[in-house]
């Protein structure tokens, strides 16, 4: 069935607004009609998860968008791109890949998007609002948006998300739809004493996306002190072990102020009990590499790391001293590391031999210096991805960890 067109639909599709605009329209109706939406939305901002070169297709789309003229209707942020444009020395590809790679960042750009090369556009200063549809892409970010902001974005994937920022337009569906953002099953997570919140949290994540699938899934349990920060790796690991969107941290998110709520007031497919026990084996799994074996390299920051997480960090440095056989590496947006720089930070970090990367990631790109040894990190989706991506051991730890274990040049742990 044809989507209900306004005159804003006919005027894109009519180029009335521009070639590229129409071309982009055509696309979004065919990508409407194949989920079964019946009518297109406005929306208030886009986030583009195609800037990560893959290949010749992806730099020939932006580039037919450009020739046609093409402009974003909305504001549009951009996802991390395969070069650290700040620090180009950093990467360590063939020079094709540095070509491509940067060209595509740059056309994207000459779209009108925003410079911002972040996996995390929540933590820029201008973000959704609870109840405002937007179009993301980025697993992570989608999750975020959607579960603590409150905001509205479906799965926006490569060349979609960047027709709907040229459009302004999206179909309702989804989890535009209010119904259609009820939690169907509810995790109930025990106590864990003496384990960090950072930690906790990227265990249930991991828990919640292998059990969840594509579900919705309430939360119940989480402690009153869990941050931003914490939710942001939850749901990072929760959209990489599954394809979880949105979640429900009951009294914790803005749409799960009880349980019912959560719910939609209905009963739930499956009620989930998470123990101790479970919590803390699933964080084992998370390591290729056991307690004691010798690290190459510590990576933090995956989702990009924000201000106050480089601030736990800072606290940890006063008498830290990583050992000589093991780097540290830190990713971050541009943004977050010209608020460091401005306050002197980013100096303190590089002095105590931390390496800062942004407008990347450390499991996409070559940044890395070693791949031949164990890697730590307190990122479960970097846990997740990196052995598949850069065919390497990983330990994972909270961020205490990963300090205390780069100090010593080797794996040390509290949680096992």
């Amino acid at each position: 069935m044809a989507l209900k067109r306004e005159a804003i639909d006919e005027a894109l599709l009519g180029g009335e607004l521009g070639k590229a605009q129409a071309f982009a329209m055509r696309l979004l109706e065919r990508f409407g009609e194949a989920l079964g939406a019946t009518r297109f939305i406005n929306i208030a901002a886009a986030h583009i998860d195609g800037c990560l070169y893959h290949g010749k297709v992806s730099l020939d789309f932006v580039d037919r968008l450009n020739s046609l003229g093409g402009k974003v209707r909305v504001p549009t942020t951009l996802n991390v791109g395969s070069i650290d444009l700040i620090h180009p020395e950093l990467f360590r590809g063939d020079d094709n890949a540095r070509h491509d790679g940067r060209r595509l960042m740059e056309a994207h750009l000459e779209l009108g998007c925003m410079p911002s090369f972040t996996c995390a556009p929540y933590l820029l200063q201008q973000r959704p609002q609870q109840g405002q549809d937007i179009a993301w892409g980025e697993s992570n970010a989608i999750v975020f948006a959607n579960s603590v902001l409150g905001a509205r974005t479906h799965r926006y994937g490569d060349f979609v998300d960047l027709c709907a920022a040229l459009t302004g337009r999206v179909p309702y569906q989804g989890l535009h739809v209010p119904q259609n953002r009820r939690a169907r099953l509810v995790f109930n997570i025990a106590p864990v004493p003496d384990l960090s919140n950072d930690a906790l949290a990227i265990a249930v994540g991991h828990i919640i996306g292998a059990r969840a699938g594509d579900q919705i899934p309430a939360i119940t349990g989480l402690p009153a002190s869990i941050s931003e920060d914490d939710f942001k790796g939850l749901g990072a690991v929760a959209a990489s072990s599954g394809a979880v969107a949105l979640f429900h941290a009951v009294g914790l998110t803005p749409e799960a102020p009880t349980l019912e709520a959560a719910l939609g007031d209905a009963t739930p497919e499956a009620v989930v009990e998470v123990s101790a026990a479970d919590i803390r084996a699933t964080l084992r799994a998370l390591s290729t590499a056991d307690d004691g074996a010798t690290l190459t390299a510590v990576s933090l920051g995956t989702p990009h790391f924000s201000l106050s997480e480089f601030d736990r960090l800072l606290a940890l440095l006063p008498g830290f001293k990583a050992n000589s056989g093991v780097d540290i590496y830190v990713n971050t947006g541009r943004d977050t590391h010209a608020a460091l720089a401005a306050r002197g930070d980013a100096a303190r970090l590089e002095a105590a031999g931390i390496t800062l990367v942004v407008d990347t990631c450390t499991y996409v790109t070559t940044v890395m210096k070693r791949l031949d040894g164990v890697i730590m990190t307190n990122s479960g989706k970097w846990a997740h991805y990196a052995p598949g991506n850069l065919g390497v051991d990983v330990a994972f730890g909270s961020l205490a960890d990963c300090l205390n274990s780069a100090a010593a040049g080797r794996v040390v742990r509290r949680f096992t």
